[in-house]
């Protein structure tokens, strides 16, 4: 079984956070969902330092990481997950939906509204626990 690992950015602007809705992918059970954006490391890179250069390349954006939030741990149909997801902040909305379609800011009592990712709805469901 393929092990993933990833970090995930939870980004808050004005009460708001960021949410992204994926294209359609080579696995339907995570196409068209939302998910937090982020991605892969690369050798050498700490997470914060992947998850800066992720949302640079996603979304061409810039980003401010205030600290770790939740790390989730995933068992897809075709892959193991782990996740490690920051509470991050944004100076503006300004970015371009380079990597997918749609997106949305929510704040947070309508987060659970949307058709989130497995592994990202339970960071979602933990925001809303909290109220973060």
């Amino acid at each position: 079984m393929k092990f993933v690992e990833v970090v995930a950015a939870v980004i808050k602007f004005n009460s708001k956070f960021l949410c992204l809705q994926r294209g359609e992918g080579s696995y339907d059970y995570v196409s068209f969902k939302y998910e937090f954006p982020g991605g892969k490391l690369e050798i050498g890179e700490s997470r914060q330092q992947a998850l800066i250069r992720e949302i640079k390349e996603e979304l061409d954006y810039s980003i401010q990481v205030e600290h770790e939030f939740l790390t989730v741990e995933h068992q897809y149909p075709d892959f193991r997950l782990l996740m490690h997801s920051y509470l991050c902040t944004a100076k503006d909305v300004n970015f371009t939906l380079i990597e997918h379609i749609d997106y949305k800011w929510l704040p947070i009592h309508q987060l659970k509204n949307l058709d989130w990712a497995a592994a990202d709805r339970t960071i979602v469901n933990q925001l809303v626990s909290q109220k973060a």
